[in-house]
C-alpha cells in the first residue's frame, strides 16, 4: 500500500489516505461500514494498531473502487506523520563518497566510521513534501540539502538481530535532511543545525515494506533549480538498514512510528568547490525510486 496524510482545499482536517493510481481513497470513510471497533484515522494510529490491523485495512481498501475519490492533484499532501512521537533518528556518514567530499571541504583526514553514526532532528523540524522551507538569515547563512531514504518502524522492538531487523519496518518514505552548516560547526555537534523549524521535509507517501521490495536497490537523487546535484543508489550505504537497526536497537527500545533517516550520498552544497549554499527561492526536488518526488522551495522569512 501507499499511504499519505492529506487535507482538501478549504478544510485543513488531516486525513489518512491510500493512493491508488492518481486517486486518493480516504481510508476511514471508505471502509467504516465494514469495520468494527475503533478505526485508525491517522497513519501513526494505523502503525500503532499493529500488523493485524495493517493487513485488514489493506485488504478492505484494496476492494474499494477509487473512481469517485479525489485526484492527487486536488489534495494537499502533508508529512505522512506530521507530528512524530519522538525526534527523528538520523544516520550520518553512511555513504563513502559523502564522507570523502565533507573531509575535503573541511580540510580533514578522510576516515570511515566503524559503527553507525547517530544523531536526531527535533520533531518540530518536520514539514510537508511540497511546503516551503523557511530560512531565517539571522540564524544561518549556510542552508544545505541532503536527500535520504527514511524507514518507519512498525513494531515496538529492542535488541534486534540483523536477520530479523527489516521485519520491524512498516514502510519507507523520502526525507530531506536540510542542514545549517554554520550552526553544525559552531555548536560542535549536529543537533541544532539539523533541527530548525521546517528543516525536515518528508513524504509524499509511505510505501509499505511488503510493496517496496529491497530498500538497498533504489535510486535517489536531488535536483536544485532543475540541476542534478545528487544521484546515487541506496546500494552504496556503508551500513545497510538491517545493520543500522541492529545497532540502534541494542539496549534501546524503538517504538511504532519512529522515523530513521539512513544518510545521504555525495553532491551536497558543502562538498562543492567552493561550497554552494541555498538562497531565497531555490527549489529542491528530492526523488527516490518507488516512492515519488518532493518539491520544496527555500523561502526567506
Amino acid at each position: 500500500m501507499r499511504y499519505l496524510t492529506f487535507s482538501i482545499p478549504g478544510d485543513a482536517t488531516e486525513r489518512l489516505g491510500a493512493v491508488v493510481g492518481e486517486r486518493v481513497i480516504e481510508v476511514s470513510r471508505a471502509i467504516a461500514a465494514q469495520w468494527t471497533g475503533p478505526l485508525p484515522s491517522t497513519l501513526l494510529g494505523l502503525i500503532e494498531a499493529g500488523s493485524d490491523t495493517w493487513r485488514r485495512v489493506a485488504t478492505l481498501v484494496s476492494g474499494v473502487p477509487a473512481s469517485d475519490s479525489p485526484r492527487l492533484s486536488d489534495i494537499v499532501a502533508h508529512a505522512p506523520i506530521p507530528r512524530p512521537r519522538r525526534n527523528i533518528f538520523c544516520l550520518g556518514q553512511n555513504y563513502k563518497s559523502h564522507i570523502q567530499e565533507a573531509a575535503r571541504a573541511r580540510e580533514r583526514e578522510f576516515k570511515m566510521p566503524e559503527v553507525p553514526v547517530f544523531f536526531t532532528k527535533a520533531l518540530t523540524s518536520v514539514t510537508g513534501p511540497f511546503d516551503d522551507v523557511p530560512w531565517d538569515a539571522a540564524v544561518t547563512q549556510q542552508v544545505d540539502y541532503e536527500a535520504e531514504l527514511a524507514a518507519i518502524v512498525g513494531i515496538r522492538c529492542k535488541n534486534l538481530s540483523r536477520a530479523s531487523a527489516l521485519d520491524a519496518i512498516f514502510g519507507y518514505t523520502i526525507l530531506n535532511d536540510v542542514s545549517a552548516r554554520d550552526l553544525q560547526k559552531s555548536h560542535l555537534q549536529w543537533f541544532k543545525g539539523k533541527s530548525l523549524d521546517g528543516f525536515c521535509p518528508m513524504g509524499p507517501v509511505v510505501v509499505t515494506a511488503d510493496e517496496y521490495g529491497d530498500p538497498h536497490a533504489k535510486r535517489l537523487s536531488l535536483r536544485l533549480n532543475g540541476d542534478l546535484r545528487q544521484n546515487s543508489t541506496t546500494a552504496n550505504m556503508i551500513f545497510p538498514i538491517d545493520v543500522t537497526l541492529e545497532s540502534l536497537s541494542r539496549g534501546m527500545t524503538l517504538e511504532p512510528g519512529d522515523i530513521i533517516a539512513t544518510g545521504t550520498p555525495e553532491g551536497v552544497g558543502l562538498g562543492r568547490t567552493p561550497p554552494e549554499y541555498m538562497k531565497d527561492g531555490d527549489i529542491m526536488e528530492t526523488e527516490i525510486e518507488g516512492i515519488g518526488v518532493m518539491r520544496n522551495r527555500i523561502t526567506k522569512i
